[in-house]
């Protein structure tokens, strides 16, 4: 009798836990799997002791260590990101590590000094070409290219919303520019190979289309897409059996077949048919024009540069995926081993530009794993202008690095086309983490440009970051990569006018120590979000 109780009371216990992560909104996995994943949280809080006496290190696990993912999580939230007790990160033995050299003398900036002005790109994209809707991007951190298909729609919705408020841009990825994206934010449309959502019945490319889809959309800039980092010179395949009647219409593909993306674009051919088909887009809708690619031969660089350098044709941005970037699927081979990885690319590419006098006419943007403070600051240091986040703000959404993205069978309800799995991801409370991730990442970044005695992290220089050799060389990042005198660096004009931006009338007394960060809050106060 009293064991029978007991079983009774245990089982409205359980009932009650169930109802509740049901009916919560918070916790995509709990949604999903009532009661039983608690234990994953219970893992997670245990998660330093068993990786410290049984599993791995904080900075063993990959693609995103726990130390990253943590920070990733913790400013999603606004809780604290900061640690304590030194780096367990293993500094004096570990070639290729990046050291940020701050200065004990530099013109004063207030703590405060880019309250209520955020932090916009240093360039105007599409200006130096006199593009018609040019424009300043309000937020050197976007949002990279996932298409709806390979995220779920509650997803994309979160991620726009989070751009709205960020005020940021988000990319659409190739998979066209569906309704889950017009919650608000600004939209950077791709166009990949297969011309989603602008083609013809027979695949090819339709520019009619194209203008209808901007004209319907706060579409602010275009990015061809050449490749990708995680599966550079491949194409993909959607099957018959996820192309739903939503994903039909936004794609403009038949049901019951499958979807091949080819691994070439059919509307051109080379860099002379590509430039041509960039200034048509461009006279067409008004819309600054880039690509986006990974980096293997060099041979397209060197021709890119030197047509523009001496026609009137060229791109206002280039997109340097690394080969260490993310993909919903690749076959093995392609992500371990095509593609050079992201500082190495981006040197060759920015060099190509820099020798031939372009560097401070075109935006460059980095992606692959620059939602870090760390390889961010890397990032701009090497010329970068913006970058785009991709993973990172999944896992400000709810991402656990499960890996199961190819397999449809998402956790959390972010890499899914399945309604169950999806439901659990709420888009209005996700999308506010998403929004105080970039923000928090934005708030880092100035943090480390007032270190090294800059406005802004564009004016960061290759000469203030020392990759380390072990614990008996360093070299600065202009010598690693070859740089000559000038290349990472703005022009004065754009220096001037970014740090005037920044810091109106130049500097003044501090207001505030960078110690007062939004990281420093006592452990366990998070934000809530209902």
């Amino acid at each position: 009798m009293r064991l029978g109780r007991i079983v009774a009371g245990a089982g409205v216990a359980v009932g009650a836990v169930a109802a509740r992560d049901l009916m919560q909104k918070k916790h995509a996995l709990m949604r999903n799997y009532p009661v039983i994943s608690h234990a994953r949280y219970l893992l997670e809080t245990i998660g330093p002791e068993l990786r410290q006496y049984i599993v791995t290190g904080n900075d063993e696990e990959r693609p995103f260590s726990r130390d990253q993912r943590s920070w990733v999580y913790a400013s999603s939230k606004l809780e604290n990101n900061y640690s304590g007790f030194g780096t367990d990160n293993d500094i004096e033995h570990m070639p290729g590590y990046a050291i940020i050299k701050h200065r004990t003398f530099a013109n004063s900036l207030p703590h405060d000094h880019a309250e209520g002005i955020g932090l916009p790109s240093a360039k105007v994209l599409g200006g130096p070409r006199g593009r018609a809707k040019a424009f300043r991007p309000a937020s050197v951190v976007n949002i990279s290219g996932m298409s709806f298909g390979s995220m779920s729609a509650n997803a994309i919705k979160a991620l726009n919303e989070g751009a709205k408020m960020a005020g940021c841009l988000q990319n659409t990825g190739e998979g066209g520019l569906s309704s889950h994206h017009r919650q608000g934010g600004d939209i950077i449309l791709q166009i990949g190979t297969a011309y989603f959502g602008c083609r013809n019945p027979d695949g090819t490319f339709s520019l009619e289309r194209l203008k209808a889809v901007v004209d319907s959309a706060p579409v602010r800039a275009i990015e061809i897409k050449l490749s990708q980092g995680a599966k550079p010179g491949l194409g993909g395949l959607l099957p018959a059996a996820k192309v739903t009647e939503e994903i039909s219409q936004i794609r403009g593909i038949p049901m019951g077949q499958d979807c091949a993306s080819p691994s070439r674009h059919t509307a051109f051919t080379d860099v002379d048919s590509l430039l041509d088909f960039v200034e048509l887009l461009a006279d067409e809708t008004g819309l600054p024009v880039g690509i986006k690619s990974a980096v293997g031969e060099m041979g397209f660089w060197d021709e890119l540069t030197t047509r523009m350098a001496t026609e009137d044709r060229g791109v206002d941005f280039v997109t340097i995926d690394g080969g260490e970037g993310g993909t919903g699927a690749s076959p093995r081979v392609f992500a371990d081993s095509v593609a050079l990885p992201f500082r190495m690319a981006f040197a060759r590419v920015y060099a190509t530009f820099a020798a031939a006098g372009l560097a401070d006419d075109v935006t460059f943007i980095g992606s692959g794993k620059l939602g870090l403070p760390d390889n961010a600051v890397v990032a701009f240091a090497l010329g970068a202008d913006m970058v785009s986040v991709a993973r990172e703000a999944m896992l400000s959404i709810g991402c656990i690095q499960s890996q199961k993205c190819h397999t449809d069978r998402c956790p959390t309800g972010v890499a899914t086309q399945d309604p169950w799995l999806a439901h659990g991801l709420d888009p209005a409370s996700k999308a506010v983490r998403c929004s105080q991730y970039i923000q928090t990442l934005r708030k880092e970044l100035v943090k480390i440009s007032e270190s090294v005695g800059v406005a802004h992290p564009g004016l960061i220089t290759p000469d203030d970051i020392d990759i380390l050799n072990g614990d008996y060389e360093a070299r600065s990042l202009r010598d690693s990569y070859g740089y000559l005198d000038g290349w990472g660096n703005l022009g004065a004009r754009l220096a001037e006018e970014i740090t005037e931006l920044m810091a109106p009338g130049g500097s003044r007394p501090e207001s505030g120590s960078i110690e007062q960060g939004e990281g420093e809050k006592p452990l366990g106060q998070d934000t809530e979000i209902t």
